[in-house]
């Protein structure tokens, strides 16, 4: 009896204290260098914190789609997920700043743009509720058909996928003349392939990463949105580790989001040429009717940062720094 004491006691010592284990939801496929990456973060915050913080990862969107993911992270059983803007704009709508269509030029300019206005949106989602560690940029959304579209006249009635929750995508689609779709990311495959919608809206990364290219033809050149992508962990439940398990879990994410943004641009780059190499074919717009499509979208921009869509002072903010970078390029 005092050995079989002795070893219990000697196992409950062994065991890390406050140990806590985040689980963390997402869209992304099993076996994609991404999810890679996010399993490589996690050993290293285990081994750091000496099994006081483990993270678990459920990818392939096994855990549904966001709201069922943030009902989840709201009753505890999930920590946290991998989410676009448009998934937590209720709880913080200036998330979509950066994704109001066609603000950006470049990637260039929305680097230069970020650089300045990241460190202010990390804040107000924390305000909002959810621990971030920085923003990956996507690259930005092009038009993905199976009949070209080269003017506004070939959008007009097309259904196009757009994003559960995702107004201000709506209603640009609404602008172009066009018909929205709403599904969660999940379904967009079975709508391309069904004909419930006739195009998307999807950097090339993400559409060969989500094998969207498999059900398309065409590519529109068009750079529509920027897009990016973040980790959001609960607050209240980072809050329960440890301050100094709090700042090797918020260093190695940190430092792995921003790998992502820098190997991102890279790899959208080549994902394009990957989707071409399957036989994908390019669509050219003309710059008039690239100007007639920039009219009405920000139009729509500054409409909805007037109704308070977006915060305006943000709003503003932006395009000065906008204006900025176009003056001296």
């Amino acid at each position: 009896m005092r050995k079989l004491i002795l070893g219990l006691l000697v196992l409950m010592f062994s065991l890390p204290l406050h140990a806590a284990t985040l689980k963390i939801a997402t869209v992304t496929p099993e076996g994609s260098q991404w999810m890679i990456d996010m399993r490589a973060s996690a050993k290293e915050i285990k081994e750091l914190t000496d099994g006081r913080v483990q993270i678990k990862y459920y990818g392939g969107g096994v855990m549904g789609n966001d709201q069922k993911v943030l009902s989840r992270i709201r009753i505890g059983s999930l920590q946290g997920g991998a989410f676009t803007p448009t998934a937590l704009a209720g709880q913080y709508s200036d998330l979509n700043l950066y994704g109001m269509p066609m603000v950006f030029d470049s990637e260039e300019e929305a680097a230069f743009v970020r650089s300045r206005l990241d460190a202010t949106l990390s804040q107000g989602l924390e305000k909002a509720g959810y621990v971030n560690f920085g923003f990956a940029g996507g690259g930005f959304a092009v038009l993905m058909s199976n009949t070209p579209i080269d003017s506004l006249d070939d959008l007009k009635g097309k259904k196009v996928w757009i994003p559960e929750g995702d107004d201000i995508s709506r209603r640009a689609m609404e602008a172009l003349s066009l018909s929205p779709v709403t599904l969660p990311l999940t379904d967009v495959l079975t709508g391309l392939q069904t004909g419930l919608i006739d195009i998307v809206a999807m950097s090339p990364i993400g559409a060969l990463v989500l094998q969207w290219h498999t059900k398309v033809k065409y590519i529109t050149e068009l750079p529509l949105v920027y897009t990016f992508g973040f980790m959001a962990v609960d607050k209240r439940a980072f809050g329960k580790l440890s301050a100094d398990d709090q700042a090797i879990v918020r260093e190695v994410m940190s430092r792995t989001y921003e790998n992502f943004d820098r190997t991102n641009l890279v790899d959208n780059r080549g994902a394009r040429d990957a989707l071409l190499n399957t036989g994908i074919e390019t669509v050219q717009v003309a710059q008039e009717e690239y100007e007639k499509v920039r009219a009405a979208l920000m139009k729509l921009n500054t409409d909805m940062a007037d109704q308070g869509h977006v915060d305006k002072a943000l709003f503003d903010e932006m395009f000065a720094y906008i204006s900025e970078y176009r003056s001296s390029h």
